[in-house]
């Protein structure tokens, strides 16, 4: 095959990867399907996705378009060759602000035309959940909406022209002409009758081509027609975009129902008052929301909501409009929020219980399938009622929420997809029945996909059936481009990601107690959503420094996932543990358990590298660095007896570097300098003290090693405050670095050290502080997954704390007055997928400290940025928060960093001493 495609290669600036890890990565998007490509070819330009289409005529093999690969309903998925217009076509073209347009590549991110947009005052209209990695592309192919589009139309709508080539390799330029494509006027003239009957009968109907915009009463517009083929008819070169002008002033109401097909009825008569949004959220989701401890504001009287967004010219006219608004519905109770903090805080409510949908209120894996269909406006409530008597039929569950103004309804539901594929397909073929019957559409925003297109037939006439197939011709008529979506449909039960996947037996490692203790359900909690794509900071995500980086779906916590889940599939890869594919995309995970909490799904790859990397040198001779810097901590205590040595000999130039490169150390990294005294050895010199209330600091291998000066400050911080301190009587480890090379027995061994030495003090009602942030996270979470049959382990992480956390509900501790002191502040990757920053937030308000937080990782992530092979990424993350922000600090801004890695990578990257949170709280300068 590699040979085959070396003349491809020779007429493609971009990149043709037909690796195996590469297919595998690109063998599923965000929906129920896999199907593996020939290859992946990531063009630079028009020529290079001219040179791939005259590729496919010449080879027969197909070709499928792909964006973001955000696609629910599996349209950018193909068996040849898939185009990734994301990592190079992703130029903004231009903006006229005068004449409110837009041209755009495919591969442009909708955040990044919003950002640019928004300057001139200007917005595009459409705005889907997964709009900071979608690709206006991808909008294009499936006509996507999202929440807004109830007062901006679709993508559809706001289409002006584009730039195409068909399945024979012409370019085609598309607008208001028929004639742009050979033989559409005879097509639309001998169609008027199925055409004008048929399609364009409500805004939603997103089922199908959307054949109507090429009648003349609707501008016979065969761009307008494009929108919505799913990379069927062609390849986008260009987009001509309309953009719209974002409201001067908005405003919120809330509106409680005594059930969401209440809501549902009262939907059409809120419409007359010209929304912006009309959002409807049942009780059960909110419910969700509430169990995984999310934020809830107060909501009106009610079991279902809608949320009503208004825009005017000024706030007072916004208000106005809201509360006739109110007086008009006939909602139990509402709410009129002006305030934009509590506004986004209830949006949020949307936005998190759309992420938890993926699971069902007993925590069952929820899929898509039939999440997105529509009804016309009037139909909404009873298709509701109608809906809920089919999911108890089929014994079916999942939360309910979507695009009321528009009557699209959101869903994700236990579909038994793995285990009873009949049951599946009689589900999806009843609830095509129910939505036609109700005059909707299988999808409303989507697109069908190999999700729906089989069904079709139940919602269309064999007459629309054919001038689909009619339509598809006229542009690609050797069916080259994703064949199997719309036109002669592969069947829905066909190629399904989850069919025949079994349980992986375990390996005695991580427990994975929220997955039956099974890697494969583990691994398959990735559905493709791609928010590991995304630039997650300006919302304080972490996720993922890897991907932001390099910018590559190898690096990402989805493309990992796809190699792992493949792996484990055992069809494409077939290496096992031990695939070097598999390897190659771990190598690069940093570790930082950020996706563990900022993806929606709950994907945990640094849980996965650990259990991977365990299962793989089980019982095998390991890389050298697992040794060094996987057992640092025996080696520190070793080096402790003469640090002096040890330090002049890690800096001297010819040993340094030979020790490094044995170490597996990239020698331009920097030793991190042992302290000339530990913090136990202080603490054994200076006499006990007495205090009202006890509390036991936790001592970690890095800080009383490398900073035993932020313990000794914490020590003055809680006896100034009237603790008497204590510390486990002799060294214990947490075992952290043993967890991230997957030495997983290792790990164990020295956390049942730490249990034991702890526990006392636990079972006594007392709490444990932990200083280091990592080994905190280990504490409070990890030691529970490697030692689940241990009671005592999880009373240690429930009692574990931040020093943050313990301060912050402390009645008697009196915070520093820090008024005019500015941080920098870098939260540690574990803290906040683990325990999060909120408490250290207050702390810091508390005192008075004005605060700059960085939302990233800094780069170091322990032994990651240390390792051969990994400096230049380390830096690369680096370049994408902590540096940058320290060079725009203010001079007498002080780094506040709790995390030892963070604090290295600033001061040998930035040449920035950092300050740990009890030292910055007890008066000290960074040293």
């Amino acid at each position: 095959m590699a040979d085959w495609l070396d003349g491809l290669r020779g007429r493609v600036v971009g990149e043709v990867d037909d690796a195996l890890r590469r297919r595998a990565e690109y063998s599923s998007d965000a929906s129920n399907y896999r199907v593996l490509p020939k290859a992946v070819v990531f063009p630079r330009c028009d020529d290079d996705v001219a040179a791939t289409v005259e590729f496919a005529q010449h080879s027969g093999v197909p070709i499928t378009s792909r964006g973001g690969g955000t696609s629910v309903a599996g349209n950018a998925i193909g068996p040849g060759l898939v185009l990734d217009f994301s990592r190079h076509m992703n130029s903004l073209v231009r903006i006229d602000p005068e004449t409110r347009i837009a041209t755009v590549q495919p591969g442009v991110v909708l955040s990044e035309l919003q950002r640019a947009a928004a300057p001139f005052g200007l917005r595009f209209g459409p705005d889907p959940s997964t709009q900071t990695r979608c690709t206006l592309g991808g909008m294009i192919g499936n006509n996507a909406c999202g929440p807004r589009a109830v007062a901006w139309g679709r993508t559809v709508d706001n289409v002006a022209s584009l730039r195409i080539l068909d399945g024979t390799g012409t370019e085609r330029a598309l607008a208001t002409d028929l004639s742009a494509v050979p033989g559409l006027a005879d097509f639309t003239r001998d169609n008027l009758g199925v055409i004008r009957t048929e399609l364009g009968r409500f805004d939603r109907q997103a089922s199908g081509y959307s054949l109507e915009h090429l009648l003349p009463e609707r501008g016979a517009n065969p761009a307008k027609a494009f929108v919505g083929t799913e990379g069927t008819c062609g390849v986008i070169l260009d987009a001509t975009i309309d953009l719209v002008p974002i409201p001067t002033a908005t405003v919120l109401v809330v509106l409680g129902y005594p059930d969401l097909s209440v809501a549902a009825d009262d939907c059409k008569s809120l419409l007359q008052h010209d929304p912006t949004a009309v959002e409807g959220i049942d009780s059960r989701l909110v419910d969700v929301v509430r169990a995984h401890n999310r934020p809830v504001p107060d909501l009106p009287r009610g079991a279902g909501w809608l949320f009503v967004e208004l825009a005017a010219d000024t706030a007072a006219q916004a208000t106005a409009k809201a509360a006739l608004l109110c007086r008009n519905s006939d909602a139990l109770d509402s709410r009129i929020v002006t305030d934009s903090a509590e506004a986004a805080a209830l949006w949020r409510i949307r936005a998190d219980g759309a992420g938890l949908a993926g699971r069902t209120p007993s925590g069952e894996p929820a899929w898509p399938g039939w999440e997105d269909a529509a009804v016309p406006q009037d139909q909404l409530g009873a298709y509701l009622r109608d809906f809920a008597d089919l999911t108890a039929e089929h014994r079916v569950d999942g939360l309910l929420y979507g695009h009321f103004g528009d009557g699209c309804i959101h869903v994700r539901l236990d579909l038994p997809i793995t285990d009873a594929p009949q049951r599946f397909r009689k589900f999806l073929v009843d609830a095509a029945t129910l939505v036609a019957q109700h005059g909707g559409s299988l999808s409303g925003e989507h697109g069908d996909g190999r999700a729906r297109s089989e069904l079709l037939p139940i919602m269309y006439s064999p007459a629309a059936i054919a001038a689909f197939g009619g339509f598809k011709a006229l542009f690609d008529p050797r069916n080259l481009l994703n064949p199997g979506v719309l036109v002669d449909p592969m069947p829905v039960g066909a190629d399904l990601r989850l069919s025949g996947i079994t349980k992986i037996a375990s390996a005695k490692g991580f427990s994975l107690l929220h997955d039956q203790g099974d890697i494969a359900t583990a691994a398959h909690r990735c559905v493709g959503v791609g928010k590991c794509r995304a630039d997650n900071s300006a919302s304080g995500g972490f996720m993922c420094p890897s991907y932001l980086a390099t910018r590559d779906e190898k690096d990402s916590t989805r493309g990992r996932a796809r190699v792992l889940q493949e792996v484990i599939n055992g069809s494409a890869l077939t290496g096992g543990w031990e695939s070097p594919e598999l390897a190659d995309s771990l190598d690069l995970c940093l570790s930082c358990k950020a996706c563990g909490s900022d993806c929606p799904a709950g994907v945990d790859m640094a849980t996965y590298k650990s259990e991977a990397l365990y299962r793989r040198y089980k019982g095998r001779r390991r890389p050298v660095g697992h040794y060094v810097l996987g057992q640092l901590p025996r080696w520190v205590r070793l080096a402790q007896r003469a640090p002096g040595m040890v330090n002049l000999l890690s800096s001297v130039g010819p040993l340094r570097k030979i020790g490094m490169r044995r170490a597996g150390i990239d020698p331009r990294r920097d030793v991190p300098t042992l302290a000339p005294k530990t913090f136990r050895q202080w603490w054994k010199q200076r006499p006990p003290t007495v205090g009202s209330r006890h509390v036991m600091l936790w001592i970690d291998t890095f800080t009383d090693a490398f900073s035993p000066d932020v313990a000794v400050a914490a020590v003055e911080l809680f006896e100034a405050a009237g603790y008497s301190v204590e510390i486990p009587d002799k060294p214990v480890c947490c075992g952290l670095t043993w967890i991230s090379t997957g030495q997983l027995d290792g790990a164990k061994k020295r956390l049942r050290a730490t249990v034991d030495a702890l526990d006392a003090h636990v079972q006594s009602g007392g709490v444990v502080v932990g200083l280091e942030p990592s080994c905190t996270a280990v504490l409070r979470s990890d030691v529970v997954e490697l030692l689940p049959d241990d009671p005592r382990a999880h009373s240690l992480a429930a009692a574990t704390r931040t020093l943050a956390e313990f301060l912050d509900v402390d009645p008697d501790w009196t915070p520093p007055q820090l008024d005019g002191v500015r941080a920098v502040v870098q939260p540690h990757c574990h803290q906040h997928a683990v325990m999060g920053f909120d408490a250290d937030k207050r702390v810091l308000d508390r005192c008075g400290v004005q605060t700059t937080t960085i939302s990233g990782c800094c780069g170091l992530a322990g032994n990651f940025g240390m390792e051969q092979g990994h400096y230049d990424v380390s830096v690369a993350v680096a370049e994408n928060g902590i540096l940058p922000a320290l060079r725009s600090a203010d001079a007498d801004a002080v780094l506040l960093a709790d995390g030892f890695s963070c604090r290295t990578q600033a001061q040998q990257l930035a040449h920035t001493n950092g300050l740990h949170l009890a030292q910055l709280l007890r008066g000290r300068s960074a040293p």
